[in-house]
């Protein structure tokens, strides 16, 4: 992996796709957006050839027992999608378990209103960016290391 570039972090929903990116030295984790699950493709196409992205990460749905959840199928096939769109593009997986509920979290604790922790699409990026950061995190370490291609 090049010194430089960034990681997207993406948190899949049925309808919406949280995007995070970390910054060049891929040691922090911000949100970026939200986008509908039909207009995402072409979202991470326009950031993938404006940035030098090296590697998307995908929240992966496990049940609090650690095993594949409901949302895996759905999961499943957008990572069947993305390899297809982005076939050069290394994809990694990480449990996503209770990002939601951290994405929730941070914001009480950042003291965002109510109302605007209630909009998806706040939660969603929120949600991406923990994801992301835990990737960050797990891969400082050699504890724990999720690179796995989807195929």
């Amino acid at each position: 992996m090049a010194e430089y570039g960034r990681i997207i972090g993406l948190d899949i929903g049925t309808k919406w796709i949280g995007v995070a990116r970390t910054d060049l030295l891929k040691t922090v984790a911000n949100p970026i957006d939200t986008y509908h699950t039909e207009e995402v493709m072409e979202a991470l196409h326009e950031l993938i050839s404006k940035e030098e992205v090296e590697k998307i990460v995908v929240g992966w749905p496990l049940t609090p027992e650690g095993n594949e959840g409901r949302a895996i199928k759905m999961v499943e096939e957008f990572l069947v999608e993305l390899e297809a769109k982005f076939p050069d593009m290394e994809v990694a997986k990480i449990d996503e378990r209770y990002t939601t509920k951290e994405a929730v979290r941070a914001m009480v604790e950042a003291d965002v209103p109510k109302m605007k922790r209630r909009e998806s699409d706040r939660v969603n990026q929120a949600a991406a960016a923990i994801i992301l950061q835990k990737y960050i995190e797990q891969n400082k370490s050699d504890d724990v290391r999720i690179t796995d291609r989807y195929v």
